[in-house]
């Protein structure tokens, strides 16, 4: 007879015997499921869709409020100076100012943790308030009833984007600017 037949395995204790504990605390001393390599996650079509779908909603919840203030101030501009003009021309002001605005809304959005675009937006505050402030008080009604509806959706946008310390000395920039050009008898 073949020699390995006539020996006896050795008999081991079952697993049942040693506590379930005890069994989880040798494993873990003895390091064997951290030298397990782990299979790579693979990433389903909606993951991987995931951030752009949240920057375009992102970008959406502003687009559509700031869009609706570029309306609204239009509409205001023009009825400040007694014009009423016909609801295709505000169509056609929204028709090629949203489009404009919701790349640059977009863009903003994707990279605003970025520090290029936090100064670059405080820049642009810096340069929009005064110009607005300037426009107001001393040019044309038809410079106004043009330029100052973009202009002040340009500036709310950029103070909202802010931070809280940029943007009041964004505000104390123009408050001083103000003061230089000497437009506060007609602002006031």
């Amino acid at each position: 007879m073949d020699r390995r037949r006539q020996e006896k395995p050795l008999e081991s204790t079952p697993a049942q015997e040693m506590p379930e504990d005890e069994q989880w605390r040798l494993v873990n001393q003895s390091g064997i499921l951290s030298k397990i390599p782990e299979a790579p996650k693979q990433k389903t079509l909606l993951e991987e869709e995931a951030p752009l779908a949240n920057e375009i909603l992102d970008a959406t919840l502003y687009i559509i409020p700031f869009s609706t203030l570029l309306l609204v101030m239009d509409v205001i501009i023009h009825n400040q100076y007694g014009e009423y003009p016909p609801l295709k021309e505000f169509a056609g002001r929204m028709a090629s100012g949203v489009p404009i605005l919701g790349l640059f809304v977009f863009y903003t959005k994707r990279h605003q943790d970025n520090r290029r675009t936090k100064f670059l937006m405080f820049l642009l505050s810096v340069c929009v308030g005064p110009r607005l402030l300037y426009i107001l008080a001393r040019s044309s009604f038809t410079v106004n009833i043009r330029q100052a509806p973009p202009l002040i959706t340009l500036w709310i946008y950029t103070i909202v984007q802010l931070d809280l310390g940029p943007a009041f000395l964004n505000l104390v920039i123009c408050g001083l600017f103000v003061w230089w050009k000497d437009l506060r008898r007609y602002l006031i």
